[in-house]
Order: C-alpha cells, then structure tokens, then sequence
C-alpha cells in the first residue's frame, strides 16, 4: 500500500463543516496508509501541525495530497509543497475554490513555485482544469468530487408552497444575503414562501443574516451545523434547492442536492454551468440577482413537466459522482 500524507483544514470537530481532507482522506484509507493534518484551530499551530506531519514521515511517504485555496489555504499549500519538494516527495495539489484564478494571476510566482513543480494537478471539475490550463498548467487530472449516492434517496417534490433549502457555510463569497432577499421578493409577489438556511457560523455573517431576516420580519429557519443524516431528513420537507454563491467551483452541497431529486437555482458562477447544465439539470442565474433567482423559482413552481425532467436528469448525472466510480480514478493516480 502506498504512503499518502494528507493536508488541509480538518475542522469538522470545531464546529465547521466537513471537507476533503476528512472526507476523501477517509476513502482514501480504503487502499493507501493515509495520515492527516491538522484539526488544529490556531491557524499557526494548524500549520506547525502540517509541517510536522511532513517533516516526520516524509522518508516513508509516497505522496503529499495538499488541499489548496485561493485563501489563507494558499500560503498553506505554498508552505507545505515547498518543504515536500526540497525533501524530494512528490506533492499533489487538490484545486478547491471558485476563485483560484485570482491567484493565478495575482499571485503568479507563488502559483509557479506550488503548480509548476507539483507531480500532478487534481482539479474537482473541468471549469478550474480548463482555467489552469489556460495559465500554461497542463498536468492536471480530472477528479470530480464524489458522494455515496445510497445515502441519498431521490424523492419527487410537489411545490404548492415554495419551501427553499439553503446549505452552506455562512461566508460572503457564499452570499446568504441572497437567499433573504429572494425570500422576501417572493412573499412580496405574493406567494407562500419559507426559507431553511442550514450550516455553521464563519466569521460573524450569521448573525448578520439573522439580524437581516428580523429587521425585515421574515420567519427564517436557522439550523447552525447539521450532521449530514440530520439536514437530509430535514430536506425531505423543502423543495426548492438555491446556491446563492459569488464563488464557486464544483459544491458538494449542490451534488447532493441534485442527488436527493430537489430541484436546483443556482447562481452561474465558476464551476457550476459545468456541474448543471441550465434547463436541462437545473435554472443557472446571473449572481446576487434577486428578481432573476425569484423568476426562476416561480419557473419551478408553475411547470411541473419543467421541474420533473430537471430533477431526473439532475441524478442520473450525479450517480456518475458515485465513489465506486471515482474510486478508480484515485487508485490509478496513486498508484
């Protein structure tokens, strides 16, 4: 079995949502010796966490799996790829985030020291890999984000009360803003609306939307962090599915979505016209665009036919994310 080092901010048990280094890395363990950093909450021990991983075990190790952002991540990833090359380990970037291409052309240094000296690229979704490459990054592997579609029943949802489902972490670059607004475009055209808004505080923006949703006397169901069993079991009674982001790349909250037969609005932004093709596996609007998002979902409400194609292509295209499927591409590239 090969010997994978696996960094990233591993986070889940400080209250923030999961993400790959716990989630992939899980997996991962299937066919490779995975270890992982940093759970750390200091953002400085968190990365002496990392660099300690490395520097113990790098005489064993066969690979560096490094989780890479476009923010403080990045420095991160600069860190950790430069100690893993002078120490002659191969590294792997995994490109996360939207909005990766700012750094690409703002930070072009750094990006050449992390890219361009990487043993390969792995981009969740073809919208970064074709941006990388446009860059002049060619080594780059196509591995898309995954989930256990068992774990997602598709249930087909009538939409006679508009019942909105909103699952992210609360941050600006994902605009919960958004989802109020069209909340309330909703209600003042007329129609019954609710909004669930599900995930966990980031950096005060939480409270902020609550003190929106008060100040404009709209009843908004604030859940903070769900496990994945709780929000699923809690979607079952919403119909509508909104990705309100500024940002994006390829959300496993929009994959899982799709995969639970909700219909998805998403703002078509990044990586999602690659994810959803619009009319076909959901309606794509123009970002922070409140009367665009609202028509879609009144599109939604009023064409059934138009929502029950939506919902059945929408699934057949993520059980190709199934991890059996993806697993393959994983062991290939490891191997």
């Amino acid at each position: 079995m090969k010997n994978v080092l696996y960094v990233g901010n591993a986070l889940s048990q400080q209250g923030k949502n999961f993400t790959s280094v716990e989630i992939l890395g899980a997996r991962l363990r299937e066919f490779c010796k995975v270890k992982i950093a940093s759970s750390k909450q200091n953002k400085i021990l968190r990365l002496l966490d990392m660099l300690l991983l490395v520097l113990k075990n790098n005489r064993r190790t066969d690979f560096v799996l490094i989780d890479t952002y476009s923010t403080t991540n990045f420095y991160y990833a600069l860190i950790i790829s430069q100690l893993s090359r002078g120490l002659k380990v191969r590294y792997i970037p995994i490109l996360h985030g939207g909005n990766l291409e700012k750094r690409l052309k703002y930070s072009p240094k750094m990006s050449k020291m992390i890219f361009g000296n990487a043993y390969k690229l792995v981009s969740p979704s073809n919208f970064l890999k074709e941006c990388f490459k446009s860059y002049g990054y060619n080594n780059i592997e196509y591995i898309p984000n995954f989930l256990e579609i068992k774990d997602f029943e598709f249930c087909r949802r009538d939409i006679s009360v508009i019942k909105l489902f909103w699952l992210r972490s609360f941050v600006s670059i994902y605009n919960p803003t958004l989802a109020i607004l069209v909340l309330e475009e909703l209600i003042n055209r007329g129609h019954n609306a609710e909004l669930t808004m599900v995930g966990p505080e980031i950096n005060g923006s939480l409270k902020a939307i609550k003190q929106l949703a008060i100040d404009k006397k709209l009843n908004v169901k604030f859940t903070g962090k769900l496990s994945k069993e709780e929000w699923i079991n809690l979607s079952k009674d919403c119909n509508v599915f909104i990705n309100t982001t500024n940002f994006d790349n390829m959300p496993v909250s929009v994959i899982e979505a799709m995969a639970l037969g909700l219909p998805v609005v998403s703002t078509n932004v990044g990586g999602l016209p690659y994810l959803i093709s619009n009319n076909e596996e959901g309606l794509l609007v123009p970002p922070n665009d409140v009367d665009s998002m609202a028509n879609a979902i009144i599109k939604l409400k009023e064409d059934q036919n138009l929502k029950d194609k939506l919902v059945v292509n929408a699934r057949k295209k993520v059980e190709k994310f199934d991890w059996k499927e993806i697993r393959g591409k994983w062991e290939k590239l490891l191997s």
